[in-house]
């Protein structure tokens, strides 16, 4: 069975033809991140217009790639939510439009959802119960997940996600956009000597990190940080400080809720740092998708898709898109 993902969500054009949920038969990926970059963060108006431009080529590219044609199409799974609402609406009438042309069904998909469906593409088969760290530029989520399309948050930010985190960490330190990578690239070259605050919200299985970056704020205001090497020391000190909480409260709710399995999801997932300490820390198996399924892509809509509409679900045309739709 082949699925058509389209994924708009925010700044990236996706579309993807994924068979029986997990074989990639195509993964187009259209990056605005060069656009955004002169902004230091996305624009929202800017990133609904360039989809507009993008979104028809992207979808045509993952038909050629995949090698099929319409008639071999079993259903369009696409982004309503969360997300940006002009990004959007983007790929939700897009895939409308193609849906109802071609006579397909049309599967609406949580975008947090798909992310964590990127661990069931390739040879991979999470087992159940599973708890899921969901770790993107707006999202800090733990979630059980007990089977298919059954999930129950545990945990979520308070403020800054962690993905949001670097970006406003990197910007503080003057390493660019996107901050993610900006920051990792540099704590490799540093040593996380420096202190910094770890917010533990004990009792808690929630997160948060606007202290933190308050912190290396002051940080940087009280030193001199024109010497790179201690530009390098403050990124390894800033991911570190994220990393230690992501993983130590991830394995506290790990141990209370008795899970096979720890699912990373999102684009910080693609963090090295972050999967190592996992891999070093953890008594229970750790899955992490490769990093180009970690940030945004189409074929985590479409492998979750073809879950969906194993299970029987087909919306109707008149779907519309929830910028702040939840999980769990």
């Amino acid at each position: 069975m082949k699925i058509l993902g389209i994924e708009t969500s925010c700044d990236e054009t996706a579309a993807a033809v994924i068979e029986d949920g997990a074989n990639i038969l195509s993964n187009i990926v259209a990056s605005q991140v060069d656009i955004h970059a002169r902004y230091g963060g996305i624009v929202p108006e800017v990133a609904s217009r360039q989809h507009l431009l993008t979104v028809l080529p992207v979808v045509e590219s993952a038909m050629t790639e995949a090698g099929v044609v319409w008639q071999d199409i079993a259903a369009i799974a696409v982004t309503i939510g969360p997300g940006l609402a002009g990004s959007l609406l983007v790929g939700v009438n897009v895939a409308k439009a193609v849906a109802l042309a071609q006579g397909l069904p049309l599967i609406g998909i949580n975008h947090l959802e798909g992310h964590i469906y990127a661990n069931w593409i390739g040879n991979t088969k999470p087992v159940f119960p599973c708890l899921c760290l969901i770790v993107s530029g707006g999202h800090s989520d733990l979630v059980l997940m007990t089977g298919h399309g059954e999930f129950k948050k545990l945990g979520q930010t308070r403020d800054d996600a962690a993905g949001e985190a670097f970006d406003k960490g990197a910007r503080i330190l003057g390493l660019g956009y996107p901050g993610g990578p900006a920051i990792e690239a540099a704590a490799q070259k540093g040593i996380p000597s420096l202190p910094l605050p770890r917010a533990w919200l004990k009792g808690s299985d929630d997160f948060s990190f606007s202290g933190l970056k308050t912190a290396l704020l002051h940080l940087v205001q009280a030193r001199d940080f024109s010497d790179s090497s201690l530009v390098a020391d403050a990124a390894a000190s800033f991911q570190q400080a994220i990393v230690d909480v992501l993983v130590t409260k991830t394995l506290e709710a790990a141990g209370r809720s008795g899970v096979r399995q720890i699912l990373l999801a999102g684009g910080v997932a693609a963090n090295k740092a972050l999967g190592d300490y996992f891999t070093r820390h953890s008594s229970v198996p750790v899955l992490i998708p490769p990093p180009d399924l970690c940030t945004d892509n189409a074929a985590m809509i479409a492998a979750c898709g073809y879950y969906h509409f194993q299970s029987g679900q087909v919306d109707g045309y008149d779907i519309d898109v929830i910028p702040s739709l939840s999980l769990g």
